[in-house]
């Protein structure tokens, strides 16, 4: 293992824990100062070793079953007839929680168009048959024919976007470039203008942040910027009803055997879901991807020599970053998973962040090498019928942006720790700070 990634396995004084020293019992990896810090990593090394099915009493989050190897969670993910999608997928809060954040002032109703529970439907958080109808009808948008169709497109702004960059002057990477590409290939496939692309990053960050975490500061703040968000997908759900657009999810939805007819709040939530999917995800592995091989130089050497490395590189980046990091499930019958009995009703949650680094199926998990032998093998997509709609997209963008990296630029060095978002969902960045010494 090399220095840095015995360092990131091994380090959590950022948070004041000495994981090896508490009971087993004690230990809680759902804590947002944790992922903000990067030091989740001993939680879940002792709990693959120790305890890989942990109950995880109520804290500020509901309490779970936290599921770390990776065979359970694949067992747990492709098992959708008893780990119900029903009722969300990322864990919600506590009834501590909730009784501190109403009398904080929070509206607890309309989820992320008003408070912090409830609200929208999407269709990740559906069973069959209605999760199948209504995935079905978003899914050619990322089919490999227009795949196929949007690769120039999206070659044509990745290149633009490198190009634009200051060279020997210090910028945000995920500001310029990893927000920028994602961005417009989400206003794309949502038929929207492109000077609106940036509101999908604002919208995006907001519906996932808690007021005080850097993007609003409160919750008539985060009802106002949903409200927006709101208005303006209501409105291009209406125009679309009336004039469609080829290609375009939004469309796609509103003449959708299965959709069209959904009301407002099962739309709204597709939407949501979808802005995610296609912003957070991608965006925080390409710039993951750049944090990758700094942190292992070896790699960024391996890379330069050889470019067709690109797509085992991007597998292995969607790996090593995990950029959703877990995913929940509540169980509909008793269960006994790992040798623990998991009651009806119980929440169940899949650390995929764990699992991508459970060195009984990958071998030296935390470091980063770009030519595994078999770089697909990972748990970022998600298994079964809810495997991620977007993932070959992701992977587009992810190889093209590094196919004209390598053109341009001999390096792209990382000039501080970046500053990664509170959140045990998104496992991402807020900042990085680069700077590119020259162009070839």
């Amino acid at each position: 293992m090399s220095e840095s990634a015995t360092q990131e396995a091994r380090t959590a004084d950022t948070v004041g824990d000495d994981v090896y020293s508490l009971p087993i019992e004690s230990l809680n990896v759902a804590r947002s100062s944790l992922f903000q810090a990067d030091a989740m990593w001993p939680y879940f090394e002792r709990l693959r070793a120790e305890d890989p099915v942990h109950w995880t009493p109520a804290s500020d989050f509901e309490p779970h079953w936290a599921v770390t190897r990776y065979n359970d969670i694949m067992e747990v993910d492709t098992n959708h007839e008893v780990f119900s999608s029903e009722g969300g997928i990322s864990l919600g809060p506590s009834e501590e929680m909730i009784a501190k954040l109403v009398a904080s002032g929070a509206q607890m109703t309309g989820g992320p168009f008003g408070g912090p529970s409830g609200g929208p439907t999407m269709f990740i958080a559906m069973d069959p048959p209605r999760h199948d109808e209504q995935r079905k009808t978003v899914s050619p948008a990322v089919a490999p024919h227009n795949l196929t169709v949007m690769e120039p497109l999206i070659r044509e702004r990745a290149g633009a976007i490198l190009d634009s960059l200051p060279i020997g002057e210090p910028f945000d990477w995920v500001d310029k470039v990893s927000m920028e590409l994602t961005a417009m290939t989400l206003a794309t496939l949502f038929g929207m203008p492109q000077e609106d692309r940036r509101k999908l990053t604002r919208w995006s960050d907001t519906v996932m942040s808690r007021p005080g975490d850097g993007i609003v500061e409160t919750w008539e703040e985060k009802r106002a910027e949903m409200s927006a968000y709101a208005g303006y997908f209501l409105n291009l759900w209406a125009e679309r009803k009336v004039n469609p657009i080829d290609g375009d999810m939004v469309s796609m939805l509103a003449h959708g055997e299965a959709t069209k007819d959904m009301n407002q709040f099962e739309y709204l939530g597709n939407i949501i879901l979808l802005t995610i999917g296609g912003n957070d995800t991608t965006r925080n592995t390409i710039s993951g991807s750049i944090y990758a091989l700094n942190q292992f130089p070896n790699q960024y050497d391996k890379l330069r020599a050889n470019p067709d490395l690109v797509a085992s590189m991007v597998s292995e980046t969607i790996r090593w970053q995990t950029p959703l990091a877990h995913m929940k499930r509540t169980a509909t019958q008793d269960y006994v998973l790992g040798g623990k009995t998991i009651k009806k009703g119980d929440t169940v949650v899949m650390w995929y962040v764990s699992g991508n680094r459970d060195d009984t199926v990958i071998e030296r998990p935390n470091d980063f090498i770009i030519d595994r032998p078999r770089p697909r093998q990972h748990l970022s997509f998600g298994f079964g019928i809810h495997r991620c709609v977007g993932n070959r997209l992701a992977e587009l963008q992810l190889k093209i942006i590094w196919e004209e990296i390598l053109k341009r630029f001999p390096e792209i060095q990382v000039l501080e720790a970046p500053q990664r978002v509170p959140s045990t969902f998104v496992k991402g960045y807020k900042s990085m700070q680069v700077v590119i010494p020259r162009r070839l």
